[in-house]
């Protein structure tokens, strides 16, 4: 669980209400797209050649970025966002001991100060207004938003929130210190969406921490909260490690962001580029990059190559394929089936554990996707080849892993066939 205040941002000249009745604005991340962010650039790693290097990598924007003028041009120039944190009165749940604290704390009246001092910048793409808090504060953080939303018209406020490790309520109203503020994480979900008018759910998750189980869990619940709300779902993992003697494989950040993916996240951001918390970052505290970069360069190349045909659809629901006889679903409600099936595709189907993501298209237009997460090796242990089979009758069919389609092939009874490896992303389109 993270150390710091992140945002998320976009900027508008114009405000609607969404059928749901919280506030959308067009803006400077364009939310069509598939976004890639990073927390932390350290001023040791803000040259014009970092900058570049940022961009060459895939990252789309910065979290936890100061009001740096100078590096904020070198963000234009690159075409990188930055989600500037300290503009506004900062807030992080820690273990639970502020909980309900809020509003005393941070008066609206702070928030009006720092409005009147801010200068604007195009590459500031969003204004932190908090991270992880409890849901004993969410009716304040309420008003937090809608104030800040109108205090700068040209961003828009992030609010990211606790996994479901974090610690949940099991004292009295009263005794408040808690991280969750509610007896389950299903409830502090539940109580964001009915209290903070925000169109996107962001929280944290670092599997390799947790296990698979709960990140599945927690994908789930944010994964349905969104769906049935109208919001984005933007999901922040790991391309460094708790151990420094442990360094994220390339196949482990596929798996993650896949993952996600497979859920229906719209952004995907790394923890953590420059020194923020923990080790082995991209680039180390010299600004030197590590193993980390090229791997997560590759990744972030891939997820771009298959954004665009990706982001044509929304996420409809999320079903467990060949999951039995492991644990990664274990203690988590979850149920598992040997193929997946619905009114166009049949028999879809690995050998292997299998995420399989049912899209619809966003604008009603025609067709049906799948995307595919290949789940067989979450800790790159024995990543191995594997056949996908399924049947999709009168469909023309394409099956793309980035930014390439994969060879396949359909036999006289019209199954459609092609090789997959563990942890890839596969985005299977029916028109």
């Amino acid at each position: 669980m993270k150390r710091f205040f992140c945002v998320f941002a976009a900027i508008a000249s114009a405000v609607c209400v969404s059928a749901q009745g919280y506030v959308t604005k067009p803006g400077r991340m364009d939310r069509s797209r598939l976004n890639i962010g990073v927390y932390h650039l350290r001023s040791y790693a803000r040259t014009e050649a970092h900058v570049k290097d940022l961009a060459d990598c895939g990252v789309d924007f910065v979290i936890c970025m100061e009001n740096d003028r100078q590096t904020l041009d070198l963000f234009s120039k690159y075409g990188v966002g930055a989600i500037v944190t300290g503009v506004v009165p900062g807030w992080w749940g820690g273990d639970g001991d502020n909980a309900g604290k809020l509003r005393e704390t941070n008066p609206l009246s702070k928030y009006e100060e720092a409005a009147a001092s801010f200068q604007d910048h195009p590459a500031i793409w969003g204004i932190d207004i908090g991270d992880e808090p409890s849901a004993l504060d969410f009716p304040y953080y309420g008003e937090v938003m809608r104030k800040v939303e109108d205090l700068f018209p040209n961003q828009f406020a992030f609010l990211n929130l606790y996994p479901n490790y974090a610690s949940v309520s099991q004292n009295t109203a009263v005794q408040t210190k808690n991280q969750l503020g509610t007896p389950t994480y299903e409830e502090h979900i539940k109580q964001y969406c009915e209290n903070v008018p925000a169109d996107y759910l962001s929280y944290d998750f670092y599997y390799k921490n947790v296990g698979v189980a709960k990140d599945y869990s927690n994908l789930r619940v944010v994964s349905d909260a969104c769906r049935s709300t109208g919001r984005g779902m933007w999901v922040t993992v790991q391309v460094n490690s708790y151990d420094p003697k442990v360094w994220i494989t390339e196949n482990e950040l596929r798996f993650q962001a896949y993952s996600a993916l497979a859920f229906g996240a719209e952004n995907i951001t790394w923890a953590c580029y420059t020194a923020g918390w923990w080790t082995n970052q991209v680039l180390d505290e010299k600004g030197v990059k590590t193993q980390q970069y090229d791997k997560l360069k590759k990744v972030n190349a891939e997820l771009h190559a298959i954004g665009g045909d990706y982001m044509r659809y929304s996420s409809k629901s999320t079903t467990f394929v060949g999951f039995d006889g492991t644990d990664m679903l274990e203690n988590i409600g979850e149920k598992s089936v040997q193929s997946y099936n619905d009114e166009v595709f049949s028999d879809l189907s690995t050998g292997c554990p299998l995420l399989v993501g049912e899209m619809v298209p966003r604008n009603g237009g025609v067709g049906k996707a799948l995307f595919l997460c290949v789940a067989d090796d979450p800790f790159d242990k024995a990543p191995k080849k594997h056949s996908l089979r399924f049947k999709a009758p009168g469909k023309e069919v394409s099956v793309k892993c980035g930014g390439e389609y994969l060879p396949m092939r359909r036999d006289a009874d019209g199954w459609y066939e092609c090789v997959v490896s563990s942890c890839q992303g596969i985005l299977i389109e029916a028109k």
